[in-house]
């Protein structure tokens, strides 16, 4: 029976590499290359011309600063500002602390595209558009990850808060030097969907942005193809560049997640 499961994981780990396998085999083909069969995609001639365009002619590299600058600075100022109200709401006794728990519960039930509109009216009046700022300030608020590290911060003992709190220990030092220690496979799994989240998002980059070299990788990109020629060379080596972030966001960050989702379960 284990043998049978191991045997199934690697079939499945095979499919899936297989469309990353063919983005970075195709990246590296001649463009305008004649194609007959499957077989076709992975035969050489191989050529690196398409990285050394992209590299040299285009502003890709600039647009991949933009994108780990914002989604780098969202993710971490969303770690702190929802940390801090997560742990507020979950070990801070205060009124109206269910009221607010629920109010911010009620923010993902809201579209994000319905806000975009009175969002937008702020970001202007503030004068932020076409700025870091107007970029990074709209999306640190993330009510998902109130609600998941409240939830995650009640499962800490009170009786462990309570010892600390004794000895002297202020809240800023509990919820630093124990809560946050303690919730490192929550505090990673936030981490990596912020990240994405941010790293893929187009909506807003494209109402709130105007200069090109403020453009992010989601708005430059799709300036890069061409509206006349059905051209796949190109298109994979610009997404096999700006996938590499994101990949080592999630190798790095894969040990913590599986641990925080395998806790969750447990809890629940």
């Amino acid at each position: 029976m284990r043998a049978l499961r191991l045997t199934l994981s690697f079939i499945l780990a095979l499919l899936f590499l297989v469309p990353i396998s063919w983005m970075l085999i195709v990246s590296i083909k001649d463009e305008g290359m004649k194609i007959t069969g499957v077989l076709d995609w992975y035969k050489p001639p191989y050529t690196f011309e398409t990285y050394a365009y992209i590299f040299q002619e285009t502003s890709l590299m600039r647009w991949m600063f933009n994108s780990l600058v914002v989604a780098s600075i969202v993710t971490l100022m969303t770690l702190l500002f929802c940390s801090m109200s997560a742990f507020a709401l979950s070990k801070i006794k205060f009124r109206y602390r269910k009221f607010i728990f629920v109010f911010i519960l009620a923010g993902l039930l809201i579209p994000g595209e319905a806000t975009l509109i009175p969002l937008y009216q702020v970001v202007k009046d503030l004068g932020m558009l076409d700025s870091y700022q107007g970029l990074i300030l709209p999306a640190v608020a993330s009510p998902f990850a109130v609600i998941v590290l409240a939830s995650f911060f009640a499962a800490v003992p009170n009786e462990l808060l309570e010892s600390a709190e004794m000895d002297g220990g202020s809240k800023l030092r509990i919820y630093s030097s124990i809560v946050l220690p303690l919730a490192k496979p929550a505090l990673a799994s936030i981490v990596i969907l912020t990240f994405i989240g941010q790293w893929n998002n187009f909506l807003w980059p494209f109402i709130a942005i105007t200069s090109e070299e403020l453009f992010t990788l989601p708005m430059g990109i799709p300036t890069l193809m061409s509206q006349y020629s059905e051209d796949y060379v190109r298109p994979m080596a610009i997404n096999s560049v700006s996938s590499i972030p994101v990949m080592l966001a999630f190798l790095f960050f894969e040990r913590q997640i599986v641990k925080g989702l395998s806790f969750s379960g447990i809890k629940g």
